[in-house]
């Protein structure tokens, strides 16, 4: 019997339509997916896990959410056997760190089927929904990089890490600095630590432009950062380049006040929806999960230009903030993608696993 078995039940946090069941009483109910985060309380996270909320609805399953403030690896994964002992019949969770793999793996083994989604162990048996994360950190890199003047273009650009080590943070940033290279005259200073925590983001990024009051940019890898920079270039008389990580409404917020330049998404709804997909297909067909990378997509946005990817539509800034800020209006945009990994089609486009860093 693997040792996740033997875990006693921690406190869990449910989603809206989610009752915490005895398993005689999932057994005689729906199919119950556990679904497993870092970062509670982050926005960006809160758009993943509506993501998953919403597949939940579309495929009638019961969705189970489990969340832990931080990104210990050894919290979330008590928190993934936890849910599994609770009669999850599958799940999908984060992996912030390589020690969750063997049990991850041993959870596998038994006949549960996992995905996993944001960040990654590529020693888990099983697939991966995120973005090419070296591939987005070039796109951020060469926006920076156009912005300062291009090949021309001098002075010193501070490089932001809030998780220092975690795989596809570390591949954005040498994606960042790949770019910004093309430019000799910059001097990248970092990755630094700069936390996940809002007030300590904050406070990090201060200290830093404190030290370097000279910096032409400051760009960040994480969800809170471009809140952070935008507030802090604000305080500073907007005097830096400020790019950074996802569509959160205060990030928006920041990009339209021109105070940050530019934020990209990694389809948030996406990471959320398609784990959840994949899982519920894997319960419903009997069949593993195959190892595999699905790409979630990168989305480019600045006050004056939004892509969104994977073939949805255009639409404007201000359409954004309000789909950012509203889970329906996201559930409402995301329909038509949402339709094509529906059913058997949720495997479709997987690509190898090393594509996620190419």
């Amino acid at each position: 019997m693997p040792m996740w078995q033997n875990r006693i039940p921690m406190i869990l946090l449910a989603a809206s339509s989610v009752s915490l069941l005895s398993p005689l009483a999932q057994a005689q109910d729906k199919t119950t997916v556990g679904f497993v985060t870092h970062s509670q309380g982050d926005s960006f996270i809160q758009q993943i896990i509506e993501g998953a909320q919403s597949a939940a609805k579309d495929l009638g399953v019961d969705l189970k959410v489990a969340q832990q403030s931080g990104s210990d690896p050894d919290g979330q994964l008590k928190l993934v056997q936890n849910i599994v002992n609770a009669g999850a019949q599958g799940v999908a969770t984060s992996v912030p760190g390589e020690s969750m793999a063997r049990s991850l793996d041993d959870i596998i083994e038994s006949g549960v089927p996992l995905a996993q989604y944001n960040l990654l162990s590529r020693a888990v048996k099983g697939p991966y929904v995120g973005e090419r994360s070296t591939e987005s950190g070039r796109i951020l890199g060469k926006m920076i990089f156009d912005k300062l003047g291009g090949a021309s273009a001098k002075g010193k650009v501070i490089l932001g890490n809030c998780f220092p080590g975690l795989t596809v943070l570390e591949n954005r940033g040498r994606g960042v600095e790949e770019s910004l290279k093309a430019a000799p005259g910059l001097t990248i200073l970092g990755p630094f630590d700069v936390k996940v925590s809002a007030v300590e983001n904050y406070n990090h990024w201060e200290q830093l432009y404190a030290a370097n009051p000279d910096a032409v940019a400051l760009v960040g890898l994480c969800a809170p950062d471009v809140a952070s920079l935008g507030k802090l270039n604000a305080a500073n008389g907007d005097k830096f380049i400020a790019g950074g990580y996802d569509l959160t409404p205060q990030n928006l917020k920041a990009v339209k006040d021109g105070h940050a330049y530019v934020t990209l998404g990694q389809s948030a709804y996406v990471q959320g929806y398609l784990p959840v997909a994949l899982v519920v297909q894997a319960i419903k067909t009997k069949k593993p999960l195959p190892v595999g990378f699905f790409n979630a997509g990168t989305q480019v946005v600045t006050a004056s230009s939004v892509d969104m990817g994977n073939n949805l539509p255009k639409i404007t800034f201000e359409q954004l903030q309000t789909i950012s800020a509203s889970p329906d209006a996201t559930v409402e945009f995301y329909k038509p993608w949402a339709k094509t990994v529906a059913g058997a089609d949720a495997l479709n486009g997987m690509q190898p696993i090393s594509a996620e860093s190419q």
